[in-house]
């Protein structure tokens, strides 16, 4: 079965590449959101999702805020939320821990490899 993959980071180059990463070398669909509002509504629109990569740094609405409202909504509650970021400090991956996110892809991250740490943080 496909793998269907949402992705929400506010710069139009990642999103691009972890697309090209998810779709050329692991053959898995990928939706693209721009930002916190527009992933939301994908989140409930485009199901079913099988996992949601979610920029932490974004205006209007960050990572964590979206993440908190993916997880309040029933119809998106269960859907794992890998993050993404460039800072990773310690209290942040005991915040990440405590948050119950699938996992953390750190920036600057592989392009050609990236489908394999989702795949290996999922156990696909």
């Amino acid at each position: 079965m496909i793998k269907r993959v949402l992705i929400v980071d506010d710069e139009k180059d990642i999103r691009r590449v972890i697309q090209v990463s998810l779709e050329k070398f692991a053959g898995w669909k990928a939706f693209l959101a721009e930002s916190g509002e527009e992933g939301l509504l994908k989140a409930k629109t485009e199901k079913p999702l099988d996992a949601i990569l979610l920029d932490v740094s974004m205006p209007d609405m960050d990572g964590f805020q979206v993440y908190d409202r993916l997880r309040a909504d029933v119809t998106t509650q269960s859907i794992p939320v890998i993050l993404l970021t460039a800072k990773v400090l310690p209290s942040d991956r005991q915040r990440f821990a405590k948050m119950g996110v699938a996992g953390v892809i750190t920036k600057p991250f592989d392009p050609m490899t990236v489908w394999n740490q989702v795949n290996a943080i999922l156990g696909w």
